[in-house]
C-alpha cells in the first residue's frame, strides 16, 4: 500500500498526518493577519510551542504566502484558501488565490525598494517550495514545506 498521494505536477503528499488545517479568509491585510495568527495557534496544538524557530519560521512562511495572495492573487469577491497539514516529519502550507496570471517568482529586491522580499524568505526558511495551477478553477497554489528538526519542534 502506497502511503502517500500524488499532488498536480507529481508532488507526493504524506497521508500519515498528525493534524490538518484548512480555511477561507478575505483577500484584505486583515484576511492574511488571521491566516498567520490561526496557523501559529495550530501549529502550537500540534507541538510546535510559539517560541521555538520552528514556529516562527512556519508563521513567517504562512504569513508571506498570505500577503502575497492578498498583494498579487486577489480576485475582488474571491477568498484565498489556506491549509496545513503536519505529519511526523514536516509541516506543508498550500496558500491558494484565484488569480491566474501572475506566476511567482523569487525578485531581487534593490536595497531602494521595502518590498519584494517575500518569497526570497520563504525560498530560504522553507526546505521546499512551489506551485502549481489550482485545481478545478482558475488560481494557483503556491506552497512550502518545512522539515521539522529530529528533536519534534
Amino acid at each position: 500500500m502506497n502511503s502517500e498521494t500524488a499532488l498536480p505536477g507529481g508532488i507526493a503528499r504524506p497521508t500519515s498526518l498528525v493534524g490538518h488545517f484548512e480555511m477561507r479568509f478575505s483577500s484584505t491585510p486583515r484576511g492574511a493577519r488571521l491566516a498567520r495568527r490561526l496557523a501559529g495557534q495550530r501549529l502550537d496544538a500540534w507541538g510546535i510551542p510559539y517560541d521555538c524557530d520552528a514556529h516562527h519560521a512556519l508563521t513567517l512562511i504562512v504569513a508571506e504566502l498570505a500577503a502575497n495572495a492578498v498583494r498579487h492573487g486577489r480576485v475582488p469577491g474571491r477568498d484565498f484558501h489556506l491549509s496545513l497539514a503536519r505529519d511526523a516529519r514536516a509541516v506543508r502550507i498550500e496558500v491558494t488565490d484565484t488569480r491566474t496570471e501572475g506566476v511567482p517568482v523569487v525578485a531581487t529586491p534593490t536595497d531602494l525598494h521595502d518590498t519584494g522580499r517575500g518569497l526570497l524568505l520563504v525560498e530560504h526558511l522553507a526546505d521546499r517550495w512551489d506551485w502549481h495551477p489550482r485545481q478545478g478553477g482558475p488560481g494557483k497554489t503556491v506552497w512550502a514545506e518545512y522539515v521539522l528538526p529530529s528533536a519534534g519542534g
